[in-house]
């Protein structure tokens, strides 16, 4: 089973936040605003854990090779 991080109270541990941080990481979104602020929060929190985004795959192909594999399917 794994563990449930509270990263809203890691972060209020960690720094200092003006009111209406500290109300966004303790109260619930209500507008599309506060999910916005909330979700920068969230980057600063994953910032400070050096928590890093996965490099997405290398999906290039030539549009050669595209077209061969199209031309190949239809014969």
């Amino acid at each position: 089973m794994t563990e449930k991080i509270d990263w809203k109270q890691e972060l209020l541990d960690s720094e200092k936040f003006n009111k209406k941080q500290k109300k966004r990481l303790k109260i619930d979104t209500k507008s599309l605003t506060d999910s916005w602020l909330l979700g920068a929060l969230y980057i600063r929190w994953k910032k400070l854990k050096g928590i890093r985004k996965q490099p997405s795959p290398d999906c290039r192909a030539s549009f050669q090779e595209w077209n061969k594999k199209v031309e190949d399917a239809y014969v």
